[in-house]
């Protein structure tokens, strides 16, 4: 599903007038040239990996993001050792701000691991450069040079940084650096500095399918550099839309913290592992006084209390309420989310 964002039920009206112009708009669905097929018509995903005339590996396409899990929480894989504690300080912050200053709310940029996780992504490849465009608010783009340059050694400070590739074997490994401070690396708002470097390593080994990883090195928010490793698939027969965000002015209606805070003896009553159905769980956790979820495709991620027994998802629309029986024993978590009520049971604690 394709991610509009819309910001009041006016433009959600206007948006229902221009689906049907949008579903005929011919470049949609549109059948994208050289694409191998099968005999059903359906392009061929395992097909070898197309060339380009200097017989590097062609990385032109349309990609989907990588990993979603990463976009919500870039760090959810790392521990606390591995945060400076001035940066999970900050982290924590904007969880109890609920995110009020996220750069999103500004129209302002996404980081490149969030375009990369998040987005669709059309890559055009040169002997000299690529380009990398995004289908996010005001349509980003990145070059990455691959005529041999070296990084500026004392760059202008820029949101998506400057960007060198060079080619190892089949894969493009671009580096990336010359970050300002003011972005955000993932949704939750992990921070980012000017001493961020990027490495990204691209490998394309079938024709619908990339090997994607990440490393992440920042010394001044993390005490160690740390990948991830994920793959892209290619979007045949699509493209990107515009996107256009309007520069948000009326921050009266951003909620902040709401000041609830709920003793770690409270919270502790509510971890455990819940199942939502067989092979579905959450697992509710509690670090200090903040109650965390892992789980029912949500990152590791610290929940925004509401009340004693309501809490929000802090990097997406779910809300989580703990349900106690007449003994004060909680027995079951209802999720609300986009698809509805549902009941997920108290497994074990």
């Amino acid at each position: 599903m394709r991610d509009l964002r819309l910001s009041s039920a006016a433009a959600l009206a206007v948006l229902t007038l221009l689906l049907p112009a949008i579903a005929g708009a011919q470049w949609i669905n549109y059948p994208s040239p050289g694409t191998p097929r099968l005999s059903d018509g359906k392009p061929n995903l395992f097909a070898p990996a197309p060339r380009t005339t200097d017989g590097k590996p062609d990385l032109s396409g349309v990609w989907r993001g990588a990993s979603p899990l990463h976009r919500f929480n870039i760090a959810q894989d790392l521990k606390p050792e591995d945060i400076q504690p001035w940066a999970e300080a900050l982290f924590l912050q904007r969880v109890r701000d609920a995110r009020k200053d996220d750069p999103n709310s500004r129209c302002l940029p996404l980081s490149v691991p969030s375009l990369n996780f998040f987005s669709l992504t059309r890559i055009v490849q040169t002997s000299a450069l690529i380009v990398m465009l995004y289908e996010s608010f005001n349509s980003p783009h990145r070059t990455v040079f691959t005529d041999g340059r070296d990084l500026p050694i004392d760059p202008n400070p820029t949101w998506l940084g400057y960007s060198v590739g060079r080619w190892e074997g089949d894969a493009l490994v671009v580096t990336t650096t010359g970050f300002n401070d003011r972005n955000w690396l993932d949704s939750a708002g992990h921070p980012q500095t000017g001493s961020l470097r990027i490495t990204e390593r691209l490998r394309r080994r079938d024709f619908g399918h990339m090997d994607f990883e990440v490393t992440i090195d920042d010394p001044k928010v993390f005490t160690r550099p740390f990948t991830m490793k994920t793959e892209r698939l290619l979007a045949p027969d699509m493209d990107l839309l515009e996107d256009i965000c309007e520069n948000e002015r009326d921050t009266a209606r951003f909620s902040g913290d709401t000041g609830i805070r709920l003793s770690p003896e409270l919270l502790s009553t509510y971890a455990g592992v819940y199942e939502l159905a067989p092979g579905r769980e959450a697992i509710v956790t509690v670090t200090g006084d903040l109650l965390y979820v892992d789980g029912l495709n949500e990152a590791k991620l610290p929940l925004f209390a509401q009340s004693e027994t309501k809490f929000m998802g802090i990097a997406s629309a779910t809300a989580y309420e703990f349900v106690k029986d007449a003994r004060g024993n909680v027995t079951h978590l209802m999720v609300h989310d986009f698809v509805g009520d549902q009941k997920a049971y108290r497994k074990q604690r």
